[in-house]
């Protein structure tokens, strides 16, 4: 895993049309669907990058702990947390290697945060690592990028972000056997009369429902559903974001 240098500065201004508000009452929605008699009060936010979602959590009442791997993107969620004088207590760990002082209701892991994770040995790893924090028969809910998505949408494609004080040019690279995409954003910054050029790289791989149950299975949870995204629909051909709602073995 890498990256989340540089991006770390822009991510929530690239990333204006999420609606983490819709988003957090999505993840409670299916909480209470899946386990209507215990409602979760401490939640942990697995990749909770610059902090917006694990802000609208605690919004509605949740205890979140943010977990993520990137010191940059963390320092952004800590100030949001500072101005907005929420609690919220971060964490800087590779998922890999989740440490918590004690166990958690539930998880969520969004916005494709998993597929950062570009080996099942290390899914497998994360999966394990979320058994031991998770209370016995807790929820655990994520959403990653599909396969499709990988292969048709971002493929071998380049994007280009323009706002009035930086350009942003992302360049992706696709490695059909394995669905993995190769990601280069270059952003000029306007300083003084020029710009200033930074550059951050990401990884991302795409794995198959199946390859997911099963690595899930093994680590100890029950896949209970999976939706197409911030619905409660049965996943399509062409879907590009997938929700897997588990639930950890008693």
């Amino acid at each position: 895993m890498r990256g989340y240098t540089a991006f770390a500065g822009f991510y929530d201004r690239l990333m204006y049309d999420v609606d983490y508000k819709a988003r957090a009452r999505y993840l409670l929605s299916l909480f209470k669907l899946h386990l209507p008699h215990k409602p979760p009060h401490a939640l942990l936010d697995l990749g909770c990058g610059s902090g917006s979602l694990a802000l609208e959590l605690c919004a509605l009442g949740i205890d979140v702990i943010g977990v993520d791997g990137s010191a940059d993107m963390l320092s952004v969620a800590s100030d949001k947390a500072n101005k907005s004088d929420v609690p919220l207590m971060l964490l800087c760990q590779d998922m890999r290697e989740l440490d918590l002082f004690g166990t958690v209701d539930g998880a969520v892991c969004t916005l494709d945060s998993l597929n950062h994770l570009c080996s099942t040995d290390e899914l497998a790893e994360v999966f394990n690592r979320l058994f031991l924090f998770i209370e016995p028969g807790g929820l655990f809910i994520f959403d990653v990028n599909t396969v499709y998505k990988h292969r048709f949408v971002l493929g071998d494609n380049s994007f280009v972000y323009e706002q009035d004080d930086f350009l942003c040019i992302w360049r992706n690279r696709l490695i059909s056997r394995t669905a993995q995409v190769d990601m280069q954003l270059d952003f000029f910054v306007k300083q003084g009369n020029g710009y200033t050029r930074l550059t951050d790289s990401l990884r991302e791989r795409a794995y198959s429902e199946k390859m997911l149950k099963k690595l899930l299975t093994k680590a100890g949870f029950e896949t209970l559903s999976v939706y197409d995204d911030m619905t409660t629909e049965c996943i399509k051909d062409n879907t590009q974001r997938m929700v897997f709602v588990t639930k950890r073995s008693l």
